[in-house]
């Protein structure tokens, strides 16, 4: 069996700006569009700044007209519709922005998790192996999401509050450099209250995604294994895992979010008091004249300090949900960058016209008969191999680890439509063999060859076309009962579909469903019987019409009674086809040509059913039942 799944440990960023750069590098295409949002964002925050600067000549207006009398009307409206128009600007570019960059963020999103499915479509099984199913959907759900955020909302609220800070900065420097001491204090005082705040806030929110993926991969288990837990009564246990789970996930978040929420009333207290010390320093400079300052300039300069440090406090808060999503990017990409399947495979399957003479010729018609291309490497010929399924392994040594051998010199052979059963208790090495036949795993040492040519030369695909795989785990995807059948060859028509599901003897039963063919099952066929299931799938196996198909425990779910009503269709299915059966039911393995019998990764017995029996070994035990086959 494979080895255990371990789920790894969340991480900070590793790599902050090669990450931040790859995200971009999926912005491509959107350069035009990124620029707008740049100016949007820039005309939106010089409304803020724009709006506030106006304040001055306006308070300074009303000064003069009260000290005066004299009330210059065309000036004030000339202000006031000045301001509107800015504010209206702001408004217009702030919402041009945001709908610019949702589209951004919403296109970069697609095209990563396009990216991640199709390589993990490339991956191999060990990969799959070695992660959780929780872990891998966390990828897709709670990884993107807070890439996302960061793409939809903390990019955009950067830019704007850099450009605020800085514009906010230079007109208080320009209104008075000696109150802009004040804020240099200030902003020392602040930084250093984020720094502390955001480290401790910062490991927070990692433990936090941590847990809420220990919870999602439990909920996703629990909900796949619900008839499990409720035939052992195990609904209790259960409840309290996940109290447990759900309360680890409950301190995290109140960790994580105890220190981020008190960010914003710091930030606002310290906000205060920077605002009332300017005031009453402002105040006093106004009543004495002291560098110019008049009241419309003290109001103005109130206005930026608080425009001031609003942007310095949702850059604070935005910094941990970056930092999240920078993460989640590098868990994204670290897949992403997984080596792919390797297949140095060259010979591949063809359709072929094979002559009386035993000439084949390929030809890009259906005949339903096949040949293996063959391009020699060291004369440049290609011949041409019919395929007929014969199968040889040679001294073959394999291990899921490098460490742990799980078979030890098997040899054998199956010539064409020969039929090899399997038998042996459980971790014996059947599915291995299996497994190693479409090379989901590639062999260290020793050979296998598939008519005569060594499997690592053909291209894995062109393999795993020519055969056809029951499991005893069913999986039916959500679909009409058509197109799960024809899952097995995509191009197959309803005709074709149907004569396969009458072979495996599920049509009798398909016609019985509400719409027949087209009845949709979802939840992995949960309207279905578990025998039902597995009908479809010999079905599906049966459309492929492959020479050789594999059968690991392909009737473990059907009881006696469908078992001899589908044995004909199953001998029809098997004939002139090489098949390797698996089968703990013994009975279902008697008409084989060969019976394999293994203990700990080696054939310790093999022969045809009347052979074995008269060995009085290991087979004959498990047969009259001496020895419990587990």
């Amino acid at each position: 069996m494979p080895p255990t799944k371990t789920p790894k440990p969340m991480a900070k960023p590793e790599n902050t700006m090669g990450t931040l750069k790859r995200i971009f590098s999926y912005m491509h295409g959107f350069r035009v569009q990124f620029v707008f949002v740049i100016i949007g964002i820039a005309f939106s925050s010089f409304a803020g700044i724009a709006g506030n600067y106006l304040l001055k000549p306006i308070i300074d207006n009303i000064e003069d007209a009260l000290n005066t009398g004299d009330w210059d009307y065309g000036k004030f409206i000339g202000i006031i519709t000045v301001m509107i128009v800015i504010y209206a600007v702001g408004a217009i570019s702030s919402l041009c922005y945001q709908r610019i960059m949702l589209k951004i963020s919403t296109t970069t999103l697609m095209r990563i998790r396009n990216d991640l499915f199709c390589k993990m479509e490339m991956l191999p099984i060990r990969f799959f192996d070695k992660h959780t199913h929780g872990e891998l959907m966390s990828l897709y759900t709670n990884d993107t999401d807070a890439i996302r955020e960061m793409l939809s909302n903390s990019i955009a609220q950067f830019i704007g509050s850099a450009i605020t800070i800085v514009g906010v900065f230079t007109a208080m420097l320009i209104y008075s450099w000696r109150l802009t001491i004040l804020v240099v204090v200030m902003l020392f005082i602040i930084f250093r209250v984020i720094g502390f705040v955001g480290s401790r806030s910062g490991k927070g929110f990692v433990a936090q995604q941590k847990a809420l993926g220990s919870v999602n991969g439990y909920i996703e288990e629990m909900i796949d294994g619900q008839k499990v837990v409720k035939v052992f009564c195990h609904e209790e246990k259960a409840d309290e895992e996940f109290d447990r789970l759900n309360e680890e996930l409950c301190k995290a978040a109140t960790h994580a979010h105890t220190f981020a929420n008190i960010l914003m009333p710091i930030m606002n207290n310290l906000s205060y008091i920077h605002y009332a010390v300017t005031a009453i320093a402002g105040g006093i400079m106004a009543v004495k004249g002291i560098g110019g300052m008049t009241v419309g300039t003290v109001v103005s300069y109130l206005q930026f300090t608080r425009s001031f440090s609003m942007p310095i406090t949702q850059v604070s808060q935005q910094l941990n949900s970056v930092l999240t999503a920078l993460a989640g990017a590098e868990r994204i990409f670290r897949v992403i960058d997984e080596e792919p399947e390797a297949d140095e495979g060259y010979v591949t399957l063809v359709n072929a016209d094979i002559a009386p003479d035993g000439s084949i010729t390929e030809t890009n018609e259906r005949t339903g008969r096949w040949a293996w291309r063959h391009p020699h490497k060291a004369d440049g010929t290609v011949t041409y191999t019919e395929v007929r399924g014969k199968v040889e392994f040679d001294n073959v040594v394999f291990g899921y680890e490098p460490d742990k051998t799980v078979l030890n010199g098997i040899s054998l052979y199956a010539k064409p439509g020969q039929k090899i059963a399997f038998v042996g208790s459980t971790g014996a090495g059947k599915t291995t063999i299996t497994n190693l036949i479409n090379r989901f795993y590639d062999v260290p040492d020793g050979k296998i060859r598939y008519d005569g040519i060594n499997i690592n030369k053909i291209k894995k695909d062109d393999l795993r076309r020519s055969q056809s795989i029951v499991l005893q785990d069913t999986h039916l995807f959500t679909g009409t009962v058509m197109e799960n059948i024809r899952y097995g060859k995509l191009d197959a028509t309803d005709d074709e579909v149907r004569a396969a599901a009458k072979l495996a003897n599920a049509d009798s039963f398909i016609q019985h469903l509400e719409n027949g063919y087209d009845t949709m099952l979802t939840a992995d066929g949960a309207n279905l019987s578990q025998g039902q299931r597995q009908l479809l799938a010999i079905a599906r196996a049966a459309v492929a019409d492959p020479p050789v198909l594999i059968l690991d425990e392909a009737t473990s779910s059907i009881d006696t009674r469908t078992e001899a009503l589908i044995e004909k269709g199953m001998d029809s299915l098997m004939e002139g086809r090489t098949v390797f059966v698996i089968a703990h039911r013994l009975s279902t393995v008697r008409n084989s040509h060969a019976i394999m019998v293994l203990e700990n990764g080696k054939i310790i017995e093999r022969g045809n059913h009347n052979e074995l029996i008269a060995q009085h070994g290991k087979y004959y035990q498990l047969y009259t039942g001496m020895f419990e086959l587990s």
